[in-house]
């Protein structure tokens, strides 16, 4: 049994960063947005990770790993996350801000993976992230397998089993639960929660392997321009709350009843 492991995933501004947004020529931007340094986008990265896992247990599969962004933005994410694990690169040229429709975002990933010579949609199972670092608007994956005419989809997926008759999956739901589902194979699509494995430590050889698709995909990454038609009308911070009371030397016993009485309120 073998898969065709397509995982949809772009960059976003490192997390450690403070965001500023504020109004551009095209709409609203985040400041200083190129000189910002970027990372794999964390549910992605998941997404990725796991995909890499599986292909590596079974036989025969291959793992593509299809990227919207600023050419030179990818380029620097890639020569970090290409030491990861193993995979093929495709790179559509295009912005890879929060302020894009997710729509068009979607359509530009599903011409890029149609457009992939190798790839058999027999076999494809669609990775990506349940949600995004970048809004978290959680519907990119969807309408992407939408786009791929792929109908068995699952979100917030936790865990992801091969058995001998078809795919076992955990996806998330409230509670600390999962709701178990089974799928009788290839093609599906799946929107990684967070998964089950660590970041894998940086491999050197398989950061030299990477690289020979990685260029070359960067070269030849077509332009994509999602927000043609897409408005956002204003953005801004939230606006941080927090109701801070300091006492010095309050009894434990005290500081325990107090919290109890707030979580019972």
């Amino acid at each position: 049994m073998s898969y065709h492991i397509v995982v949809c995933g772009s960059i976003v501004p490192d997390p450690l960063q403070t965001l500023t947004p504020m109004d551009g020529p095209q709409g609203p931007a985040l400041k200083n947005e190129m000189m910002l340094p970027a990372v794999l986008d964390p549910w992605a990265g998941h997404a990725l990770f796991e995909a890499a896992n599986l292909a590596r247990k079974l036989p025969d599969c291959k793992v593509w790993l299809v990227s919207l962004g600023p050419k030179a933005k990818l380029q620097q994410v890639m020569m970090a996350v290409a030491q990861k694990a193993p995979f093929q690169f495709v790179a559509v040229d295009g912005p890879a801000s929060g302020f894009t429709d997710s729509f068009a975002v979607a359509e530009s990933l599903a011409q890029a993976i149609e457009n992939i010579a190798d790839l058999d949609k027999g076999k494809l199972l669609l990775f990506g992230g349940w949600q995004s670092a970048s809004r978290g608007s959680g519907s990119t994956i969807q309408m992407v397998a939408e786009r791929l005419g792929i109908v068995d989809q699952f979100q917030g997926v936790d865990k992801l089993t091969v058995t001998d008759d078809g795919i076992e999956v955990l996806e998330r739901v409230d509670g600390g639960a999962w709701l178990a589902s089974k799928v009788e194979g290839a093609p599906a699509a799946f929107g990684w929660a967070t998964g089950e494995l660590p970041e894998p430590p940086n491999n050197p050889q398989v950061g030299m392997m990477n690289m020979k698709s990685i260029m070359p995909a960067l070269q030849q990454a077509k332009p994509a321009q999602p927000g043609t038609g897409f408005k956002v009308q204003g953005v801004s911070v939230p606006q941080v709350v927090r109701e801070t009371r300091i006492v010095k030397d309050m009894p434990v016993d005290d500081i325990a009843r107090e919290l109890v009485d707030w979580i019972k309120a």
